[in-house]
């Protein structure tokens, strides 16, 4: 089945709790994972960041908010049970527990006043997501992301075929290739052999070489072009080569270099436009928010 919401896990979390025995995060996930009969697939499935299995923030954010209606209380460093108000909501046996469900409870209102909540309704209620809050920020940060990307691409298309290689230079080197921009810069559209526009160090000793194409195409990169390039290639008697557009590849395309021999590495405009954001070429930071945690350990006495 599909990785269920946060709410959706409160309930099943509670009744785990209600052996009344201390349980850590780990071992609860372990066991609602079987509850809700999670594949591999499930299990391996990531937040949009991926450092953090969905299912275990969805765990840890279900356990939150229970902590904070005081259905559950933490008895000792990393782990939890089930307190008098806990067992009594499990003898009242509910449908479902929800954030509408934890409102009822004072803690629970006191602890939503002090978060931001992303959205409002026009009642002003806390907009009842699936999600919680990391899935939102992250979302957030994804969907700004891919508008910024969708816009640069769109800047880098508007400029001249001269300008493309300078980004292509600056980007190749930022990502460790090329040594200095100054020598990277030379062997850029210096070569001369059809299908080839320059040359690239792939170290910064000079050890093996690159052999790039950089096309600022609207058009479709298909097969022949390919093909072109990999001739090329085998005329420098070389196995490496980065192709570069703004556009896109053909399946044709994209089949042929992983059939032959020839490393050739395939560049689309869109996974251009986000190296370019990573690696920070054509862009810069205009704010940085950081995610922490409690630190545990900080809080274990000697």
């Amino acid at each position: 089945m599909a990785v269920p919401d946060y709410q959706s896990i409160m309930l099943p979390l509670l009744q785990f709790a209600g052996d009344k025995q201390e349980h850590s995060l780990r071992e609860t996930i372990e066991a609602l994972a079987e509850v809700f009969s999670l594949s591999d697939e499930d299990r391996k499935q990531l937040l949009p960041s991926g450092r953090q299995a969905t299912f275990d923030n969805r765990v840890g954010w279900a356990r939150t908010y229970l902590a904070k209606a005081g259905l559950l209380q933490t008895p000792r460093r990393g782990y939890y049970r089930i307190s008098d108000q806990g067992l009594k909501v499990l003898q009242q046996k509910p449908g479902k527990i929800d954030n509408a469900f934890l409102r009822q409870y004072p803690e629970f209102i006191a602890f939503q006043a002090k978060r931001v909540m992303p959205e409002e309704t026009d009642n002003n209620q806390e907009d009842d997501s699936t999600k919680t809050p990391e899935e939102i920020m992250e979302e957030a940060y994804q969907q700004v992301r891919q508008d910024l990307a969708t816009e640069l691409l769109e800047m880098v298309r508007d400029y001249s075929p001269a300008f493309f290689e300078r980004l292509v230079v600056d980007l190749l080197v930022k990502m460790g290739y090329g040594g200095t921009r100054k020598e990277a810069g030379k062997a850029i559209g210096t070569s001369g052999d059809e299908g080839i526009d320059g040359i690239i160090n792939e170290d910064r000793l000079g050890l093996d070489i690159v052999y790039i194409q950089a096309k600022r195409w609207q058009n479709t990169v298909t097969r022949p072009e390919i093909q072109k390039f990999a001739g090329a290639l085998q005329g420098q008697r070389a196995k490496k080569g980065i192709f570069i557009t703004t556009s896109n590849f053909s399946d044709g395309a994209r089949d042929y270099v992983s059939r032959i021999d020839s490393k050739i590495v395939l560049i689309d405009g869109d996974t251009l436009s986000q190296l370019m954001i990573d690696y920070n070429v054509g862009v810069n930071t205009v704010a940085s928010y950081d995610l922490k945690r409690i630190d545990l350990d900080y809080f274990t006495e000697a």
